[in-house]
């Protein structure tokens, strides 16, 4: 059987596309800020998620937000065993 979908290696992300995820909503009771930060975590490479914590806090959102166990989207990276770079853009954009 074909895969439905070919794996995409190295795929180009404008400012546009990035800052899209600025309209990226919670499907279920999460908060927007937590889902938002998270989606854009496994989503994109390191680079395009230091431009995308850029966009969020000039849009006033919350890099401390949590989701439904208490637990912040930087609690969540610094277990993540290659979430260390995107663990220290947050730090650096006033993550706690």
């Amino acid at each position: 059987m074909k895969k439905d979908k070919e794996k995409v290696l190295d795929e180009v992300w404008t400012e546009e596309r990035v800052r899209s995820f600025l309209d990226v909503r919670s499907y279920n009771d999460e908060p927007d800020d937590f889902h938002m930060l998270l989606k854009a975590y496994h989503s994109m490479r390191a680079s395009d998620f230091e431009l995308f914590v850029s966009f969020f806090t000039d849009a006033g959102r919350d890099i401390n937000a949590t989701g439904r166990d208490g637990r912040s989207v930087l609690a969540i990276l610094s277990t993540h065993r290659h979430g260390a770079e995107y663990a220290d853009i947050l730090r650096q954009a006033g993550a706690a």
